[in-house]
């Protein structure tokens, strides 16, 4: 059974930092492209980040290049999300997912999140 357990969210300033984790199991994590997604209050899923299985090319969002940094530890499964210059509306609920942009609906297969509340 996959499963994806998030943690590293909290409030924050504007302009601040966070760092989010993401510990998968159940299934083989290295084979996997991986993301982040967000969903913000009374809005639907965003695609914020992924990172390639293997080769570790990552992709991001337009709203977050430059702010934000997918990683991944093969070795000990686990997906980060390093975000820095935090904006207001970057306020959501973080989650990891299986797959890349393409494939992460499809795949179906996300946790339950990690709340990311931005504000002064």
């Amino acid at each position: 059974e996959v499963q994806l357990v998030e943690s590293g969210g909290g409030l924050v300033q504007p302009g601040g930092s966070l760092r989010l984790s993401c510990a998968a199991s159940g299934f083989t994590f290295g084979v996997y492209d991986m993301s982040w997604v967000r969903q913000a209050p009374g809005k639907g899923p965003e695609w914020v980040s992924a990172i390639h299985s293997a080769i570790g090319r990552t992709y991001y969002a337009d709203s977050v290049k430059g702010r934000f940094t997918i990683s991944r530890d093969n070795t000990k499964n686990t997906l980060s999300l390093q975000m820095k210059s935090l904006k207001p509306e970057d306020t959501a609920v973080y989650h990891c997912a299986l797959g890349s942009e393409a494939t992460w609906t499809l795949l179906g297969s996300w946790g339950q999140g990690t709340q990311v509340t931005v504000s002064s």
